[in-house]
């Protein structure tokens, strides 16, 4: 069964009263494992699926079964919970609690789950070790570089535990070094970790390392493809 399935998903807006189609009849799954890229130009609807895929945003139509629960007509509450147990986030902006250290951050996505203080503080400590940020736990976010600030994003997404994580542009705000070290990262959860990971973006560096890229072009996919250089 794939980790994540979508059925004929559309997705309308109504813009100054009229009706803009987003997404029109999108099929896709992914399995567990995927490093999958969804690229198309600005206005394609690439973040509009990833915000569907991730539950936060509702399908005008269609169907979203991840890991085997259908999300489709989730009631709100109840997506919220789901989001906050199955599914990590890397958002272009880091996203990050100002007034939070590093470590503080990562925990804060445990303590809205209830985990116990101590369970919190080890798992955090151990996801900042493995996004190489060990020495910089008591730093808050304006005390760190934009990769690192990203790097803590990471290591938050992965706190929960999640089925997958989704990347929305997650290196359009760092410098090529920043940028290459996060990929690096990932590949490496990836590899490590068996964590599952979806982008939206449009950078080359992301696609080039993808196992996988989808491209959508006026809310449709274009051309789905496995990525011969990995």
């Amino acid at each position: 069964m794939p980790l994540i399935q979508l059925s004929g998903i559309t997705k309308t807006y109504n813009q100054a009263m009229v009706p803009v189609r987003a997404l029109d009849g999108i099929d896709l799954s992914i399995d567990k494992l995927e490093f999958t890229a969804i690229i198309g130009p600005s206005g394609s609807g690439k973040t509009t699926l990833l915000n569907i895929i991730g539950g936060l945003d509702q399908p005008t139509s269609g169907t979203i079964v991840i890991d085997g629960t259908d999300i489709s007509s989730m009631r709100e509450s109840d997506l919220v919970d789901f989001r906050l147990r199955h599914i990590g986030f890397v958002f272009q902006a880091y996203n990050l609690i100002p007034v939070l250290t590093a470590k503080e951050n990562v925990e804060f996505i445990m303590l809205l789950q209830n985990v116990g203080r101590s369970e919190r503080e080890q798992r955090s400590l151990e996801l900042l070790q493995a996004v190489g940020l060990q020495d910089r736990t008591g730093s808050r976010p304006s005390e760190l570089s934009g990769g690192q600030q990203q790097r803590v994003a990471v290591a938050r997404a992965l706190a929960s535990h999640p089925s997958f994580v989704l990347a929305d542009e997650p290196t359009a705000n760092l410098d090529s070094q920043s940028a290459i070290s996060l990929l690096e990262l990932m590949e490496h959860l990836n590899h490590q970790y068996g964590m599952t990971f979806v982008f939206a973006t449009h950078d080359a560096r992301v696609i080039q390392r993808a196992h996988r890229v989808v491209t959508i072009e006026d809310g449709k996919i274009k051309s789905d493809r496995k990525n011969a250089t990995v």
